[in-house]
């Protein structure tokens, strides 16, 4: 049985990749970017399942309509993956306001938006699944990306969230949290904030760290992708890459320690009788 699958951020990287994936295989996509012109090609080659749509998903209502359009061409809206999103690069002194609240708007607003256009449509259908594409920075933090971080905290803690809410509707929710990957993401597509050159060391340090060994190739993500997208109880998390399970695995060994090392005053601040 072939899915309609709903798609932000479509124009390149993971969105291009997996939109081509699922249309390969005979699923029908709606794709939506900024500028479609990027998708004639494949225009041309799935005329009949692919559907492009011009959307900036910091518009609520453009969201909602995208949404709706969809299902009114396709007839059902069964899986939508927010992936529409950048990273905006420079310490936390470095960034400007408008480039905190862009990134906070797009990263975290743009998803809410489509979110809350797919979950009415899903339910009355039954079901549906909800993918939202986080990072493995939404888990862990590294210096110089903090409102990047911040934004994919936040998608998690939205998303986890949301999962509890619509799992009686039959809306399954998956976060997608991949390492580094040879797409645009950390190039063209980055923005980055006025430098201070107190914060140049940090950045070299955390550059010199991301040797090839450590990127994705973007090209081998889309079996991974079809294989959430098809189980019947998909996880509620999955990592991208090889990096991040090892990363976060030693993340949470730390952070159990401190809490352990900090319990007694961590009960004692709960008043009244302590129990251990």
């Amino acid at each position: 049985m072939s899915k309609t699958i709903f798609i932000t951020g479509a124009s390149k990287g993971f969105g291009r990749i997996w939109a081509e994936a699922f249309l390969k295989r005979g699923d029908k996509v709606a794709a939506t970017a900024r500028n479609t012109e990027t998708l004639k090609d494949l225009t041309a080659q799935y005329p009949d399942t692919l559907l492009t749509i011009q959307l900036d998903v910091n518009d609520r209502a453009a969201s909602f309509a995208a949404i709706e359009q969809t299902n009114q061409h396709f007839g059902s809206v069964d899986v939508v993956i927010n992936n529409a999103g950048y990273g905006l690069f420079g310490a936390i002194e470095e960034t400007s306001e408008k480039e905190a609240r862009d990134q906070i708007e797009t990263n975290v607003f743009g998803l809410l938006w489509v979110t809350q256009a797919a979950i009415p449509v899903m339910r009355a259908q039954g079901g549906g699944h909800i993918i939202q594409v986080s990072s493995v920075l939404g888990v862990a933090t590294l210096p110089v990306l903090g409102l990047y971080n911040a934004s994919k905290w936040a998608v998690e803690g939205l998303s986890e969230t949301l999962a509890s809410e619509v799992k009686d509707f039959g809306i399954k929710v998956t976060i997608v949290e991949p390492n580094g990957f040879s797409t645009d993401w950390g190039g063209a597509s980055a923005s980055h904030s006025e430098p201070i050159a107190l914060y140049d060391g940090i950045k070299e340090a955390l550059y010199a760290g991301l040797t090839p060994d450590t990127i994705g190739d973007p090209q081998a993500t889309p079996d991974a992708i079809l294989k959430v997208v098809d189980e019947e109880n998909p996880p509620l998390r999955i990592f991208l890459g090889k990096v991040g399970f090892p990363w976060l695995n030693q993340v949470y060994a730390d952070r159990l320690a401190t809490w352990e090392e900090w319990k007694e005053v961590a009960d004692a601040a709960h008043g009244g009788q302590v129990t251990a």
